[in-house]
């Protein structure tokens, strides 16, 4: 499983730069390659490296390993079939570990990164929202027994359009220069990143692949189910297409703005989740 744990991360990474691609593109700039975030990983990993005067060097150098293994962990739990729990438990530890990149490192910067990564976790209510609601359709939170239900009653994404949608906003608040990308702004430099270079910003390169592959194959899988490798690749090439004009042709929302509408997206995915609870559409 080693070899494909490198695929995926080498693949998110190809995925994030096709993103940036295509926000060039709309943005009639020539963009960089589509292979510039795996160059990136690359090049910090062999550039010098060390440990700012003012962090905290425990948990400087081991949030990075945690964030790694926190994905790693969530890969090995999709490409199972295991629990959806447990992926979006990971999906909220990584929350915690992104406001210990900010602490750890003394920076002004990295402070504020860290303070808003704790003021988007607004950003992942709708996703248990729309957990709850996949449940009340195929009567699981396991992610082979909800691949199995769509085998015989279709995909999800048509059956449960509004969670898919929910899905989709709390992607689309992970993707860089996104209208929820408030943890990242420029403002802040690079945010709670701004002072880990060398080779533990080479490891947080690994960790943002890893976790694309892990967020778009979930999506794929909750909302269309399995498929070929090929198409799984495409569906992602897709999505991913898709959230670029998403960022691309959005502004980036204030904090305040960011919470209010994700916020509003809760409160529309309560009223669609208690709508089929009470209704027994399931």
């Amino acid at each position: 499983m080693i070899a494909e744990l490198v695929l995926a991360t080498v693949f998110g990474l190809l995925l994030l730069g096709i993103h940036r691609k295509v926000i060039a593109r709309i943005q009639r700039r020539p963009g960089p390659p589509v292979w510039q975030e795996i160059l990136h990983m690359l090049k910090f990993s062999f550039k010098s490296t060390w440990v700012p005067a003012t962090a905290s060097a425990t948990l400087f150098i081991g949030v990075v390993l945690v964030a790694i293994g926190i994905w790693t962990a969530a890969f090995f739990v999709v490409f199972t079939g295991g629990s959806l729990l447990v992926v979006f438990a990971i999906y909220m530890l990584h929350k915690i570990v992104e406001h210990g990149f900010g602490l750890s490192s003394g920076s002004p910067y990295g402070k504020f990164g860290g303070v808003r990564s704790v003021i988007s976790a607004a950003s992942e209510i709708p996703l248990f929202v729309s957990v709850a609601a996949i449940a009340i359709f195929t009567r699981s939170f396991t992610l082979s027994d909800i691949v199995l239900y769509q085998q015989v009653h279709g995909p999800l994404l048509f059956i449960a359009f509004p969670a898919a949608i929910a899905m989709y906003l709390v992607i689309l608040s992970k993707m860089p220069s996104g209208p929820f990308s408030i943890v990242e702004s420029k403002e802040l430099v690079s945010g709670y990143k701004t002072e880990h270079f060398g080779v533990w910003r080479a490891g947080l390169e690994v960790c943002n692949g890893l976790k694309t592959t892990v967020l778009f194959s979930t999506f794929i899988l909750v909302f269309i189910g399995q498929v070929p490798i090929l198409w799984m690749v495409v569906g992602m090439v897709l999505l991913v297409i898709s959230l670029s004009f998403a960022c691309a042709l959005t502004p980036m929302l204030s904090p305040f703005d960011s919470v209010t509408v994700q916020t509003i997206v809760t409160g529309l995915m309560l009223c669609y989740g208690t709508f089929l609870y009470v209704g027994g559409v399931a």
